[in-house]
């Protein structure tokens, strides 16, 4: 491929990180980092959807993979984030993503995150239509070929995903709490309610993929610190599923609750279901799910123990098990890397 070519596949785009990125402590929020991160990725895939005759289109966000969060990000480090498209189907964007954090008076670079997202493109002139994806040119027939491994995999997924969430999880009101014994799943589940308005949405009046992500990982810290009552910061993020776009005007129940903790980490479910309330007829819908990952730190940042999880139904039991199937999958997954790496 051609460095001219290589350039329309690529951006990056870097930013300073201010005090309102970061919690008490000079973290940055990794909902800030997954919204720099759905930023590059709705540029590169709405760029490249537009690069040939046609409908004119915009990408909306379809699916975010695992994304580890390797360090912490602090308050007056810059940003740098690299955007690559690396598959096409007929119908979805691949984009890889690298964070870099930057301290400029040391000079100090170290990589924080690596993420991998799937956009649709959708037409301007009707936002319910599916329009094609430009192709693009691979090193090698090998690399297509683990493209679309890649494609077909998390295609799957996203399917079985979207069957098993129909269940809705109620507002948690502040007085039910004090019913609720410490360190159990009702104690620590946590509820936001948000109205979409115009500085969530694009241009094309629907929520931006990154300001979802913001909003669940808000609802995820909250359970995680009612849980520990200690400063908590972002592990990973299980894949992230847009099952359906959000408008402006609905609003928007962001709901975490914990379904499983190690003696290291917490792992905390989160739904965003939708209530359009401009549009008769429709009914609350659930929008996004994902799973994400938190751990317990001290004062100098470093580890503390996690309180065991009190579980109080069958349904607990459940998806305890569950979420300590993925735990002990993910933790697998990172000892082969370590090794391959060796």
């Amino acid at each position: 491929m051609s460095e001219a070519k290589s350039a329309a596949f690529s951006i990056q785009i870097c930013r300073i990180m201010r005090p309102d990125d970061a919690n008490i402590v000079g973290n940055v929020h990794g909902g800030t980092i997954l919204k720099m991160i759905e930023e590059a990725g709705v540029i590169i895939s709405t760029r490249h959807c537009n690069t040939q005759p046609g409908d004119r289109c915009v990408a909306a966000l379809a699916r975010v993979e695992r994304t580890d969060f390797l360090h912490p990000m602090f308050i007056g480090e810059v940003a740098h984030v690299s955007a690559e498209i690396t598959y096409t189907s007929k119908h979805s964007v691949e984009v890889q993503v690298n964070v870099m954090s930057e301290n400029i008076l040391t000079g100090a670079k170290k990589v924080t995150n690596k993420a991998t997202l799937w956009y649709v493109p959708f037409s301007l002139q009707n936002m319910d239509k599916v329009t094609e994806v430009p192709p693009i040119e691979y090193a090698s027939p090998e690399q297509e070929e683990e493209g679309k491994k890649r494609y077909e995999a998390q295609k799957m997924e996203r399917l079985e995903t979207k069957e098993r969430n129909g269940e809705m999880i109620m507002p948690v009101l502040s007085p039910d709490r004090q019913t609720k014994e410490p360190y159990t799943v009702g104690f620590s589940q946590s509820s936001l309610i948000h109205l979409v308005g115009p500085s969530d949405c694009t241009l094309h009046s629907f929520v931006h993929g990154g300001v979802t992500m913001k909003l669940m990982d808000e609802v995820a810290g909250i359970v995680a610190a009612r849980h520990c009552k200690t400063n908590i910061v972002t592990a990973s993020v299980d894949a992230i599923n847009f099952h359906r776009k959000i408008k402006i005007g609905c609003v928007v129940t962001v709901s975490g609750r914990l379904t499983f903790a190690s003696n290291k980490s917490m792992e905390i479910e989160v739904f965003v279901d939708a209530n359009p309330l401009v549009q008769p007829g429709e009914g609350k819908y659930r929008a996004v799910t994902a799973f994400f990952t938190y751990i317990s730190l001290d004062k100098e940042g470093k580890s503390l123990p996690v309180p065991p999880l009190k579980l109080e139904t069958e349904e607990e039991q459940k998806r305890f098990e569950e979420g300590k199937a993925r735990y002990l999958q993910n933790k697998a997954k990172r000892l082969a890397e370590k090794e391959r790496q060796q």
